[in-house]
């Protein structure tokens, strides 16, 4: 439901704005709102003993999966190396979610 209503959200939005001459922006929010997703994921995880079986169920190695059960908040984790692998960019390309920036060749 989430990524349903975002994707409309965001086709709307890359289709009025994506014409500007600052593209950085665009590819700033892309890279916020990716990270947004992660973050989401993370706290829908809830406890620790679920988020280092779901980080493990995507092949996180289990030193990386077990250094992030700190306590520092699901925004700071959401920028680990750990959530960012689990979580590719291709990822949300393959569930359909748009890019308001095109990829650089």
């Amino acid at each position: 439901m989430v990524l349903a209503d975002l994707t409309l959200y965001l086709r709307g939005w890359g289709s009025y704005y994506g014409w500007c001459e600052t593209p950085s922006v665009l590819s700033e929010l892309d890279g916020w709102v990716r990270r947004r997703l992660r973050c989401y994921h993370w706290s829908q995880w809830g406890h620790p003993r679920k988020r280092y079986a779901q980080l493990r169920k995507r092949g996180i190695s289990s030193s990386s999966s077990a250094r992030r059960g700190s306590a520092a908040g699901p925004w700071r984790a959401s920028a680990s190396q750990a959530l960012q692998l689990a979580f590719p960019n291709a990822y949300f390309d393959s569930l359909g979610l748009p890019r308001l920036c095109p990829r650089r060749a």
